[in-house]
């Protein structure tokens, strides 16, 4: 069970990484470091730190803690929330 929720996790965040990667940003999975931030993406004009979710938005804490994170003003804080068969994912801005 937890291999398959890992996975979804995985996949989920690649399709993220590829969605930012076409809006112009170069993508850095940053998930195995354990921190707040999923996937950090730099462009010319920005930084994108964004967090991946399946199925369901982030705890009160947790999206305390991603709002409170300290990014430069440019940086957008964006959660990725994937849900069964969709083909994009819904998108908040924090």
């Amino acid at each position: 069970m937890l291999k398959d929720a890992k996975r979804k996790g995985s996949r989920n965040e690649r399709r993220s990484r590829v969605l930012l990667e076409a809006a112009g940003y170069r993508v850095t999975r940053a998930a195995g470091s354990m921190g707040e931030w999923d996937l950090v993406g730099i462009s010319s004009t920005g930084v994108v730190l964004c967090q991946v979710k399946t199925r369901d938005w982030p705890g009160r804490l947790e999206t305390l803690a991603l709002q409170e994170f300290p990014a430069p003003e440019n940086a957008e804080k964006l959660i990725h929330r994937w849900g069964p068969r969709r083909r994009l994912p819904d998108i908040r801005e924090l």
